[in-house]
């Protein structure tokens, strides 16, 4: 059955084309910004879901007749879907740094500048348009199989492993503090040497002396104050859900808020990664069932929702140090925290703890 519904769903060539478009329009824009129009959406989306219902309520003949769609639709679809546009954008910006095409002076290497927008070079479009569909692939096939994560943020993942080995780039990269998870060379900003001339001319063509360490975010990397952020964020993401009962709509606004980093405010913390969880684990201890953990209040649930937005906020940190920090491209630790924490709340809800996975995937039979 997971097979036929995989061919079914690949059948269709509307969707081969639009993820083609969907990845090329994410490198067009940078991979951050079409991420931050994923949180516009989203927003739209679940604004939009909730009025249905409301309106619904009251005038049931109605229902089904508003509903847009938009969540799933544009948001997490081929327009601006992070397994297609952000994904796409981030194997873009990689392809662009090792032509040489990017001189925008970030202070990494260019191949991790994700604000970047990549304007309309045909190569570098084919480029993000061609990832847009390996993570439309990577969806369908983890979708339609009910592997217990998010099908689209392991698109993300697995599509940043493929643009490191497709381009040449080193999965990890040299690791040079005491251990791979020491961050105090950046603390100290100590220095790797400059890459000579004849390096640097297979690497984009750019000499540049770099940070011996470079963290994904410079002002969230303590683990304290990852932890006090995804404790707040958790809460916030959590008690939403409570009140609306949508697992997306946190998610958005915390992607939404990322257009100020991408417009160069300082210390704008990144949350997706912990309200998405935090939310969806609420949701899942307040639905009814025999589980363990079923039925419970709004109080406890939001507790739950807490833990799930540290564990997703330190695994993220966890993520970045180890393949980030030391690596040349973006690898995107919010959305390792996502498959990680969606892994938990599967194999919770397998394992008879959580009444229900909420929308992560279950394989057949559970």
């Amino acid at each position: 059955m997971a097979v036929e519904a995989l061919v079914e769903a690949l059948s269709n060539p509307a969707l081969w084309i639009a993820a083609f478009a969907g990845g090329a329009f994410g490198a067009a824009l940078g991979a951050l910004p079409a991420f931050c129009f994923t949180g516009f959406m989203v927003i739209a989306g679940e604004a939009s879901n909730l009025a249905t219902k409301a309106i619904a309520g009251e005038l049931g003949a109605i229902q089904g007749q508003i509903g847009t769609g938009i969540t799933g639709s544009v948001a997490f679809g081929p327009v601006f879907g992070p397994h297609i546009s952000f994904a796409g954008g981030a194997a873009a910006a990689a392809y662009a740094a090792r032509k040489g095409y990017m001189d925008s002076g970030f202070d990494y290497h260019e191949a991790k500048n994700i604000a970047y927008a990549l304007g309309t070079k045909p190569d570098v479009l084919a480029v993000g348009g061609v990832f847009g569909i390996l993570g439309m692939l990577i969806r369908q096939v983890s979708f339609n199989f009910g592997v217990p994560w998010d099908p689209i943020a392991i698109g993300v993942v697995l599509s940043a492993l493929f643009h490191r080995l497709a381009f040449g780039y080193p999965l990890i990269g040299e690791v040079r503090g005491d251990s791979i998870l020491d961050m105090t060379p950046f603390a100290r900003e100590e220095m790797r040497p400059a890459r000579s001339t004849a390096a640097a001319a297979t690497d984009g063509g750019t000499v540049k002396e770099r940070l011996a360490v470079e963290p994904w975010l410079g002002h969230q990397y303590k683990w304290a104050n990852v932890a006090m952020i995804g404790l707040v964020a958790g809460i916030l993401g959590a008690y939403t859900a409570v009140v609306t009962g949508s697992a997306f709509l946190a998610f958005g606004i915390s992607a939404a808020t990322l257009t100020f980093l991408n417009l160069g405010v300082e210390q704008i913390p990144v949350t997706h990664h912990i309200t998405l969880p935090a939310s969806t684990a609420t949701l899942a201890v307040m639905a009814s069932g025999d589980a363990a953990l079923a039925g419970q209040g709004a109080a406890v649930a939001v507790l739950v929702g807490a833990a799930f937005g540290v564990i997703g906020a330190l695994f993220g940190e966890t993520f970045q140090r180890v393949f980030y920090a030391h690596g040349d491209t973006h690898w995107d630790p919010p959305a390792a925290a996502i498959v990680f924490c969606t892994f938990l709340i599967g194999v919770l809800t397998i394992a008879g703890v959580f009444p229900t996975s909420v929308w992560v995937p279950l394989p057949a039979g559970v």
